[in-house]
């Protein structure tokens, strides 16, 4: 605040919509910035050459076949999700618990290849775990999505103790279907016969994963921008009132959505122990159902441009890891060095949206 004129040095002011090229070069500065500091950072507390550690990054990431791999199924999973909560979050339905839609999808999914292994056909036992899976999930989300629409409860904080009843539904199916009895865990599900496990392709059990989740974000995003659902999806998100007048069931559409959200959750439950993992704990989602929410918020809800959000997140903690390994730091600094950068990012749509207009030097006229 200027002291005679009461001007402050500076003022926020709302920016005009940016060519998409002006958001992507304020978006690049950004990570060019937090590599500086991060390399700042990385000299004053380990002595670290930073080139080497991000060297290292890169080598976490894509320094074997095997290790691309399995860094594009983590992205193709957490794309799943952030796919699944997107629809919710473009309504402002505040779904928070993907966590526990996913780990349902997850349990119907060990049920039946746990009671069904060997007594139908494969085939049959596979789609029936599709069905189931998704099944669960949509019912896990549609339990809030009732609640919300008839009584109009918080969705947050309803959603949020869900995952915490789905968590220990999980864990209560553990121990009753534990092998051996007492090993508290179940352990590879249909291991010598391997029925109800999703087919690979090609012999390779990673490309199934990264192939669904390519179709589910190609129908979202038709789905979200050129469908009826996706058209009242959001007009209910800016105003429900206006939706009601132009004769949108608004409690139809929150159910719906929801049901879908639960769905695509459940699908990827069905991936998790289908397909990759074959046996079910309490953490097999990984806590990526919260993960999701930043990569859909990162992305503004767009599916296309949470495939990059999704691979961003899943680079720098695989970097991460990396890094406590190569140098033997403590865990913790790779996942320092992953919060920079993502402060950075997220910092910087700030500067998309807003911009700042510093005072003018007014000069005195001269007698």
């Amino acid at each position: 605040m200027h002291k005679k004129t009461g001007v402050p040095l500076f003022h926020i002011s709302k920016r005009k919509a940016l060519p998409w090229y002006g958001g992507w070069a304020i978006r690049g500065g950004a990570i060019v910035l937090a590599m500086v500091v991060c390399a700042i950072v990385t000299t004053l507390l380990t002595g670290e050459n930073p080139l080497a550690v991000y060297a290292t990054m890169l080598e976490g990431a894509f320094g074997t076949q095997r290790r691309i791999w399995i860094l594009l199924q983590n992205i193709a999973i957490l794309l799943c999700i952030s796919l699944a909560v997107t629809p919710a979050f473009k309504m402002r339905f505040w779904n928070i618990g993907a966590e526990g839609q996913v780990l349902m999808g997850c349990l119907a999914n060990a049920a039946c290849l746990i009671l069904l292994g060997d007594k139908i056909p494969n085939w049959l036992l596979i789609l029936i775990t599709v069905i189931a899976s998704c099944a669960a999930g949509a019912i896990w989300a549609a339990i809030p999505a009732f609640f919300k629409a008839k009584w109009n409860t918080n969705e947050t904080l309803f959603t949020l103790m869900m995952n915490y009843v789905a968590t220990q539904l999980v864990a209560f199916f553990v121990i009753v279907w534990e092998v051996p009895k007492g090993a508290g865990q179940i352990g590879i599900i249909n291991q010598k016969t391997e029925a109800g496990w999703l087919p690979q392709i090609g012999g390779n059990k990673y490309l199934l994963s990264i192939l669904v989740v390519a179709l589910v974000t190609v129908f979202m995003y038709f789905y979200l921008s050129r469908s009826k659902h996706g058209y009242e999806i959001a007009v209910v998100g800016e105003s429900e009132r206006t939706a009601r007048y132009v004769g949108i069931k608004v409690k139809k559409v929150i159910i719906r959505t929801m049901v879908l959200s639960g769905a695509i959750c459940g699908l990827a439950g069905l991936l998790l122990v289908g397909g990759i993992n074959h046996t079910i704990t309490t953490t097999v989602a990984g806590g990526l159902g919260f993960t999701a929410v930043m990569v859909s918020w990162l992305a503004k809800f767009n599916p296309l441009t949470m495939v990059f959000t999704s691979f961003l997140l899943v680079f720098l903690d695989r970097g991460a890891n990396q890094i406590s390994t190569d140098f033997g730091l403590n865990h913790s600094f790779g996942d320092i060095l992953a919060g920079i950068i993502l402060f950075f990012i997220i910092g910087c749509e700030f500067f998309i949206q807003y911009k700042l207009s510093f005072r003018k030097t007014v000069k005195k006229e001269e007698g």
